[in-house]
């Protein structure tokens, strides 16, 4: 049995916040919105798209639709690609695995772009698996994709998963999983640890010892 050790994607593995905040600037101008502010930006890099733009801009029914179809048109042209990697983040993904530890990505990032990013930063070949959204916006809570990864690894001993927002504290707890805060990532402070997370770590040097805590 190894460890079975998931990751969140974005604010967590890369530093997406560039690629997405400009397909959100895009996807407002189109629906007529005021430019973004920061923290509404910020707000946006985590939670499922859908999800966020109800949220965070109140668009409801169609609205939601069109301003997901204008992001995702603009992302997927390339935009999705200014996401690199966290510093640290290659070494640490090396030393887990190193260690004899499975990683797997849990990401509510439509699956299809989760893998083209993490192919695009040369991190691909370092998961067992990648699990994501649906582009219909079926599977796209944390909680689903964190399901997705368990089920792929069933073999996984002690599974884990490491993440940056509130959600993926939120949706970890759903299967008894204790989650280890990544507080490089965008959330605002106490954010995680309000949530619950088991730890918060400022740096990926800090997730090893984190781990062997739990």
């Amino acid at each position: 049995m190894t460890r079975l050790v998931l990751f969140d994607l974005d604010g967590t593995l890369v530093d997406s916040a560039p690629g997405i905040g400009a397909s959100i600037r895009v996807a407002a101008a189109q629906l007529g919105l005021p430019e973004p502010t920061p923290a509404q930006l910020r707000a946006m890099v985590g939670p499922p798209l859908q999800d966020g733009f109800a949220a965070t801009f109140g668009l409801s029914g169609d609205d939601v639709t069109r301003a997901v179809l204008a992001y995702r048109a603009f992302y997927s042209a390339g935009a999705m690609l200014d996401a690199p990697a966290y510093p640290g983040i290659r070494e640490l993904l090396g030393e887990l695995r190193s260690g004899g530890a499975t990683l797997a990505v849990a990401t509510s990032k439509p699956e299809e772009f989760a893998v083209r990013i993490l192919a695009h930063v040369g991190l691909l070949a370092e998961f067992a698996g990648v699990h994501g959204a649906t582009l219909d916006g079926a599977v796209r809570h944390k909680e689903q994709v964190v399901a997705a990864a368990l089920a792929a690894h069933p073999d996984g001993e002690r599974p884990v998963l490491v993440g940056d927002r509130a959600q993926d504290v939120l949706g970890a707890r759903v299967h008894g999983l204790p989650c280890i805060g990544a507080g490089w990532g965008p959330a605002p402070d106490g954010e995680l640890a309000a949530a619950g997370a088991a730890v918060v770590v400022a740096t990926p040097a800090e997730v090893p010892a984190a781990l062997g805590s739990l």
